[in-house]
């Protein structure tokens, strides 16, 4: 089926305006509770290619590989665990927002173990 142009442009323009949610997603590891914490102006899109590049074991976490190779992709779960607000605000930076979001979530759920380093998959 073929639109008239001027439908078609107007389609394509609303997809390009689209403001995707922007947030903080989990990916944890069931066997031993280790969690790897992203955030991205594009949060589903992102917990999309991490899941893919786990598949292809191209992923930039070493660790998160070694574990997906070794337990398989059925012990590991993803989650969006939180969404940047969206204001009308002209000053508002969703991108700023978004590194507060993860800054907090990564106190939250790794506060503590960064002796041991054995809850997260971001601590160095």
């Amino acid at each position: 089926m073929k639109l008239p142009q001027d439908t078609r442009r107007a389609l394509i323009r609303k997809y390009k305006d689209t403001v995707l949610p922007a947030g903080v997603f989990a990916i944890r590891n069931t066997l031993n509770g280790r969690v790897y914490l992203a955030g991205s102006l594009d949060v589903e899109g992102a917990m999309n290619r991490a899941r893919f590049e786990l598949g292809l074991r191209s992923h930039r976490n070493r660790a998160l590989v070694r574990d997906w190779a070794a337990h398989g992709a059925e012990h590991f779960t993803f989650e969006v665990i939180d969404r940047v607000k969206e204001r009308d605000d002209p000053a508002f930076d969703r991108a700023e927002e978004l590194e507060k979001l993860l800054a907090l979530w990564r106190e939250e759920l790794l506060r503590g173990n960064s002796e041991t380093n054995e809850m997260g998959y971001n601590t160095p």
